[in-house]
């Protein structure tokens, strides 16, 4: 079967949320680091400040809509929520001053499972997944918590996750049923970025 972008109105609008947030992401490595920000608008921006954060978000959403069909509906929202509350936790405890050990390298571990997860289109029962993307949320959460803060900051993050999450549960949603090469492509290059994280 032919891969055509107008046969794929998910991936399409999948794509549609990652060109919007290419000129956000451009902005905020231009102002949102070197110091504590505020407000709704860096919260927004912080997700989007790394292509490891971003990468990571987007293949959370990605592996929950790739799962969805042999570990259930409930899986496909729950994995990312759980990110997304994590996240937020590990901001904050950041954010109050809680010491992360090794945050770096967990942040590039967790691109090559989840690039790993998902080039094998790896189904995982709902407590371990959520477990698994939960932990490596705290650790991209801590990332962010020093400079972010707390209040609307903190909001603004969790949204743009969200959306981020919400582009790889299109972009899954799109390929599922699809060649199985397209995954293992995504998964294989998430994987291979966390690897030059890692020994970088």
């Amino acid at each position: 079967m032919s891969f055509s972008l107008s046969r794929l109105p998910s991936l399409r609008l999948a794509a549609a949320v990652l060109a919007a947030a290419a000129p956000a992401a451009v902005l905020a490595h231009a102002g949102t680091d070197g110091g504590t920000h505020h407000g709704l608008a860096s919260g927004l921006l912080h997700p989007l400040t790394g292509l490891d954060h971003l990468a990571a978000m987007v293949a959370v959403g990605l592996w929950s809509a790739l799962m969805a069909p042999r570990a259930g509906v409930a899986l496909t929202l729950r994995v990312p929520l759980a990110f997304a509350a994590l996240l937020l936790a590990g901001a904050w405890m950041a954010g109050a001053g809680w010491q992360f050990p090794v945050v770096e390298p967990a942040i590039a571990a967790s691109l090559l499972v989840l690039g790993l997860l998902v080039a094998r289109r790896q189904a995982l029962p709902q407590t371990a997944a959520a477990a698994l993307v939960g932990g490596f949320a705290l650790f991209h959460g801590a990332a962010h918590g020093q400079e972010l803060g707390h209040g609307w900051a903190l909001a603004g993050m969790v949204m743009a996750t969200a959306l981020l999450h919400g582009a790889g549960l299109l972009l899954g949603h799109a390929l599922r049923g699809r060649s199985p090469w397209w995954p293992r492509l995504a998964g294989g290059a998430t994987a291979l970025l966390g690897t030059a994280l890692l020994i970088a």
